[in-house]
Order: structure tokens, then C-alpha cells, then sequence
């Protein structure tokens, strides 16, 4: 009875870890991220504005191991970014030094596809 209980427990915790209430947590604090950071500036979600969209980067992405890396290393050290007419530009460097919270970020905007 006793390990029926356990086993019981563990299946409730694990479904309340991986449902879907859960990841909305985690996307709505990854866009307050983005918002807070200015990103939503430059960045629509669905739509090109003086950047490319949050979306179109998260294809661009889509699949590749290093996508992750890749973002944090753009947003974390103003490496240059091709701009729509050609020329290049620093990306602004976001203020928040958190990794778990950029971390988030990244995976909401990854999750866009």
C-alpha cells in the first residue's frame, strides 16, 4: 500500500512538472524577459519590424544543437548583426545576467516556430 502511495505521488508530481500549465509558466516569464530587455523593440513575434521576427529566428534555428549558444552569445555580447539593407550593427547586450532566466528566454523564443 505504502510503495502503491509512493509510486502514486511520483506519477502526479511528474505529470504536474511536464504539463502544459506548467511551460506557460515559463513562456510568459521568457516574454516578460524579452519585453523588460527591450528586445520587442527591434523584434515583433510574428511579423518583420527593424528585425527580423522572434519567430523567423526560431526556424532559422529550428533543429540546430547550438541554437541556444548561439542566441545567448548574441545577446550577451553585442557581436555584429546584418541589418535588412546590408550593413552591420552591434546587438544590444541585455542587462539581465541571470543564465537560467536568458536561458528561459531563449527557449520561449525557440518554442515560436
Amino acid at each position: 500500500m505504502k510503495t502503491s502511495l509512493i509510486i502514486s505521488s511520483l506519477g502526479f508530481a511528474a505529470a504536474i512538472a511536464f504539463s502544459p500549465l506548467s511551460h506557460a509558466a515559463d513562456a510568459a516569464a521568457g516574454e516578460a524577459l524579452a519585453k523588460k530587455e527591450g528586445c520587442l523593440k527591434c523584434h515583433a513575434i510574428d511579423k518583420k519590424k527593424d528585425a527580423e521576427s522572434l519567430k523567423g529566428i526560431a526556424k532559422k534555428f529550428a533543429g540546430k544543437p547550438d541554437a541556444e549558444a548561439k542566441i545567448m552569445t548574441q545577446i550577451t555580447s553585442g557581436a555584429k548583426v546584418k541589418l535588412e539593407d546590408g550593413s552591420e550593427d552591434e546587438h544590444k547586450i541585455v542587462k539581465t545576467k541571470d543564465k537560467a532566466e536568458l536561458s528561459n528566454m531563449i527557449q520561449w523564443i525557440l518554442s515560436l516556430k
